[in-house]
């Protein structure tokens, strides 16, 4: 099966591999690739997981479904990205999220015992494999966190100073505004009125997707 290696050097678990690495990598474990439309669902919360399914290309929406019967949406993906490593060797190894396609998406798909063996042979593949999983734990803490807070204002402060930073007080909503509605797990009248509360106070600036922070001092006040 042909494929760029270029793809996989943007993969944080092949970060500081050599190309000659990725080419054998490649070789010995990929012999299936799987595409999915837009709109289409990869896997369903409670899935076992059966083989680890790296994004090479697209955009994926990760959601799970409260005990309410609630749709919380957790995270975009964009690849190149595995879906749901911390999970792959669990004792109840399955998705804890459903997982659909924001545009057509492009896996491939790599048999766990594979891939555990990869590991074994190959510290920095297990090194970035730790640090993947140590970073989605952290990001899944500030998730829980966020939703803790009771004020969608808080909630929407919060999530402006992680998108942004001092040197880079800009960024682009990757999601339209129902869906960030459904990240915060609010009504979308009610996210467009604290929108434009921060504007009013002149703390941000909008432009259709892109979001300016001109005051991050106030955001962190508040």
């Amino acid at each position: 099966m042909v494929m760029n290696e270029s793809k996989l050097v943007a993969c944080p678990l092949f970060k500081g591999m050599s190309k000659e690495e990725h080419d054998a990598f490649l070789e010995r474990n990929i012999n299936e690739m799987v595409k999915f439309a837009k709109g289409e669902t990869v896997v369903r919360q409670g899935d076992t997981i059966r083989a680890m399914y790296l994004l090479i290309d697209g955009v994926v929406r990760t959601q799970m479904i409260t005990r309410e019967g609630n749709i919380l949406e957790i995270d975009l993906l964009e690849a190149v990205i595995p879906l749901a490593s911390a999970f792959m060797y669990a004792s109840n190894h399955t998705y804890p999220v459903d997982v659909i396609c924001m545009e057509p998406c492009t896996f491939l798909k790599i048999s766990k015992s594979a891939w555990l063996e990869e590991m074994v042979n190959n510290e920095k593949l297990l090194m970035n494999f730790l640090t993947l999983n140590s970073d989605m734990t952290v990001f899944l803490s500030k998730k829980i966190q966020m939703i803790s807070l009771k004020s969608l204002r808080h909630k929407l402060c919060v999530f402006l100073l992680e998108k942004t930073t001092p040197e880079k007080n800009y960024f682009i909503l990757k999601r339209s505004r129902t869906q960030l509605a459904e990240y915060f797990g609010v009504q979308r009248p009610s996210l467009a009125r604290t929108f434009k509360e921060l504007e009013d106070e002149n703390v941000i600036k909008t432009d259709g997707r892109v979001v300016t922070i001109l005051q991050r001092g106030k955001l962190y006040k508040m």
